[in-house]
């Protein structure tokens, strides 16, 4: 039995539960609060559109029926409900569709498991501004280095388990120890209930409503972390090293992993320096394709009437996934036919159902071909592109985008991130709440209490 807190703990839990727990008293960096502001920001505007998407509204009539004290809030209502079930509700907002940002090397989606629970623990404990950014930021870097330690794609791809989930779980439950400040040692048993949570297979791929895959990715791991801190801030122990010693988290999942990698450059290299925020809020694959068909459009001045032919080649491993796929933002021919119409590709045409049977529409997307291309499926995780465009003059224009925009290599810009905020959230909040939401968050350091932005959140 381990009853003394501090026996058998192995080095590298030590170290990790120790930097866990450093980010209850100890601000991140300058340049790491800045981008993580810029994904609270993003998540926030997940949530706000995904609460009228048919999965965020099936978690909030979930949220509704089962009732209960209001401690947290669910961004794009004027609802206030029991923080594990506003956890779960904003967790499946955040992923209810394609908009939310993601960890190509941990090959997870952070924002919607790690901001909810951070942020309705927050709401209910009444944290600042400030211990929002830190937790914010240490669940990227807990969520992340577990799922690259696991192996990232072939643990999802070839042992049909899901790092999606598991990284969430991590995430969530690393982020919640900062707002509920503990310790080193409750951070080690938050991490032994967090890896008894860590499950999920790769099945979502086959939930085409989303319901189920934003409850794998976000709703879940959220709710699990807002749960599992609950659990030890109540007296509840556990094991005291979940990475090592008998039956620990890697020997059962990941044998040939090195737990030291948990550790290897913390406070140096941040996780959330490493994760993109989506331009446009489509899947993945699609990202590179809308880049460089926006550019080739601009950059030629082309109407509709320009083109006739468009081929994209994207990586092989991934083409099946948005190939004329069930749901406009994950159909990459429809995605290409929204382009060519607007020159641009805003959420709302995205999420247009009717606008798949639209006759203009169809029209564009006739002409376009997707190539599923080896070479280019040989990058991943990096996920490249090339167009070609044939023009009525004769011409094939072509281009390559090889980082796609709010990738690390690529970064959007602060005024990128507060355009693409605008349009997810003045739909449902007005321009006027939604200029207010964006510079209070970008002053998020100096908000004393996390609860005050509900007011901003409501529509």
């Amino acid at each position: 039995m381990e009853t003394d807190p501090n026996a058998n703990v192995g080095e590298v839990m030590k170290t990790l539960s120790e930097y866990m727990a450093d980010r209850v008293t100890t601000p991140v960096p300058q340049a790491v609060a800045s981008k993580t502001k810029q994904h609270i920001l993003d998540t926030l505007g997940a949530m706000v559109t995904g609460a009228a998407l048919d999965p965020g509204q099936r978690a909030i009539a979930f949220a509704k029926a089962l009732g209960g004290p209001a401690e947290a809030s669910i961004p794009g209502t004027d609802l206030v409900v029991p923080v594990m079930h506003a956890a779960i509700t904003n967790g499946m907002t955040a992923h209810a569709d394609e908009t939310d940002d993601s960890h190509s090397a941990g090959f997870w989606h952070p924002g919607c498991a790690v901001v909810p629970a951070a942020l309705a623990l927050g709401e209910r404990n009444q944290s600042s501004g400030q211990a929002l950014i830190d937790a914010v930021a240490l669940g990227y870097d807990v969520g992340s280095r577990v799922t690259m330690l696991l192996g990232a794609r072939e643990f999802s791809s070839l042992g049909h388990k899901s790092t999606h989930n598991v990284g969430g779980n991590f995430g969530a439950h690393a982020a919640c120890g900062v707002i509920a400040q503990f310790d080193a040692p409750r951070m080690r048993w938050l991490m032994a209930y967090a890896a008894q949570q860590a499950s999920g297979t790769y099945a979502w791929q086959r939930d085409v409503a989303h319901i189920q895959k934003a409850f794998d990715f976000g709703g879940m791991s959220a709710r699990n972390g807002v749960c599992s801190a609950l659990l030890v801030d109540a007296g509840c122990t556990a094991v005291n090293d979940i990475f090592s010693g008998k039956h620990n988290y890697f020997q059962a999942f990941a044998p040939q992993a090195d737990p030291a990698g948990l550790i290897q450059g913390l406070g140096e290299t941040f996780e959330l320096m490493n994760a993109s925020i989506k331009k446009w809020a489509v899947g993945s694959p699609i990202q590179a394709s809308l880049d460089s068909l926006q550019a080739l459009i601009l950059e030629h001045n082309l109407s509709p009437a320009d083109i006739t032919a468009i081929r994209a080649h994207v990586g092989d491993a991934e083409a099946s996934i948005v190939d004329n796929r069930e749901m406009p933002d994950i159909c990459l021919q429809h995605c290409l036919a929204l382009m060519v119409r607007e020159r641009t590709a805003s959420f709302h045409a995205l999420h247009d159902y009717a606008l798949m049977n639209d006759p203009a529409i169809l029209a564009e997307r006739a002409k376009v071909t997707l190539i599923a291309d080896t070479e280019l499926g040989k990058a991943l995780p990096r996920r490249q592109a090339i167009v070609e465009v044939d023009t009525t003059d004769g011409r094939t224009l072509t281009h390559r985008t090889d980082d796609v925009r709010g990738t690390p290599e690529n970064l959007m810009t602060q005024n990128e991130v507060e355009a693409k905020a605008r349009d997810l959230l003045q739909p449902t909040l007005g321009a006027a709440r939604t200029d207010d939401l964006i510079a209070t968050l970008s002053d998020l350091e100096n908000v004393s209490n996390v609860a005050s932005l509900r007011e901003l959140l409501q529509p």
